[in-house]
């Protein structure tokens, strides 16, 4: 049944982006919980990313560059973890999980 809402709040696309709180709180709901979360943040990278790219296409200023360095799958929680510690007092509980991850990448791999 989590699986499903989960599913459909995923589906709401921009209407609705998962808050820290949100997310915190699909951790602590179920005992897959933490599966489910981290498998948002793998969802949020990969669409921060690709909204980033389509940026660049369109003339915006690049701030993600890979520049041929790994971005994997698995390393989702780990940039979402250190932005979150590197910038602790910037981040409130209400703010979108996506913020986070598009800071995380921009810092990781800037231009």
């Amino acid at each position: 049944m989590l699986a499903l809402a989960l599913a459909g709040a995923l589906s709401a696309g921009a209407a609705h982006s998962m808050s820290l709180r949100e997310l915190q709180a699909l951790e602590k709901s179920h005992k897959q919980g933490e599966h489910y979360a981290r498998y948002y943040l793998v969802g949020v990278m990969e669409g921060a990313l690709e909204a980033h790219l389509q940026d660049v296409r369109n003339g915006a200023k690049a701030r993600i560059c890979l520049k041929g360095r790994r971005l994997e799958p698995h390393m989702a929680q780990n940039l979402f973890d250190a932005e979150r510690e590197r910038n602790a007092e910037l981040y409130e509980a209400d703010m979108p999980v996506q913020l986070v991850l598009a800071n995380g990448l921009a810092h990781t791999y800037p231009c």
